[in-house]
């Protein structure tokens, strides 16, 4: 049975194989950033070069560009390398302008608070 050294595990742990290539980032809060990793940290704080937030509203996308960007590593659930040599995204995902998504994310944030308050109303019949 083999085991893996102290040289294996770091370069397993570490954010230093991700240097200079591009990385995808969930945040805390559901965002999606993508960038080249520029720096990071003991605590994952992290640097990103070209930036930019992905905004995906059911099939369609827009990409928010942030240029440099800081990004605190508490607010980090997952990082990892980018396949550059694959299509980011699958054909049926439709590119719109930013207004268009934020349209589209007005509307699926209304009808998301539509559902929550029909399901209050619903309670007293206890479906359960």
């Amino acid at each position: 049975m083999s085991w893996a050294g102290p040289e294996d595990i770091y370069l397993s742990t570490s954010l230093a194989s991700y240097l200079d290539r591009k990385i995808l980032v969930l945040l805390r809060d559901g965002r999606k950033l993508m960038g080249t990793l520029r720096s990071f940290d003991q605590f994952a704080n992290a640097v990103l070069e070209g930036a930019c937030e992905r905004v995906i509203v059911g099939e369609k996308y827009y990409d928010i560009p942030l240029g440099l960007y800081v990004i605190r590593g508490e607010n980090v659930v997952l990082i990892g390398e980018m396949d550059t040599e694959r299509d980011e995204l699958p054909p049926h995902m439709i590119r719109v302008s930013e207004t268009e998504i934020k349209r589209a994310q007005k509307v699926e944030s209304e009808a998301s608070e539509l559902r929550g308050t029909m399901r209050k109303r619903m309670e007293f019949l206890d479906f359960d």
